[in-house]
């Protein structure tokens, strides 16, 4: 099973409550990614492309798996920081 997301990685939790409040007032996804991600794929609107099941972390992928197309998640801690994610 393929899986394809979008995601904005920030370290602190409080980063991430603001960017989720801006997305709910209809901010650009993509646009909030190239500005504030620490993840390289930030420069491409946070795409992380076509990627197998079991690839990500479990508590990225539990989270993504959970959502319909276009949906955004809440915010999901990993050792990485703090993520939100949009299925695509």
């Amino acid at each position: 099973m393929m899986l394809s997301a979008r995601h904005i990685l920030v370290r602190h939790e409080y980063e991430a409550k603001d960017l989720l409040k801006k997305l709910k007032e209809g901010k650009s996804f993509e646009e909030l990614a190239k500005d504030f991600s620490l993840c390289p794929s930030g420069t491409r609107g946070g795409d992380l492309g076509e990627f197998p099941k079991g690839r990500m972390v479990p508590a990225f992928e539990k989270a993504l798996v959970q959502l319909k197309s276009g949906e955004i998640s809440g915010i999901v801690k990993t050792q990485f920081g703090y993520h939100l994610i949009q299925r695509k």
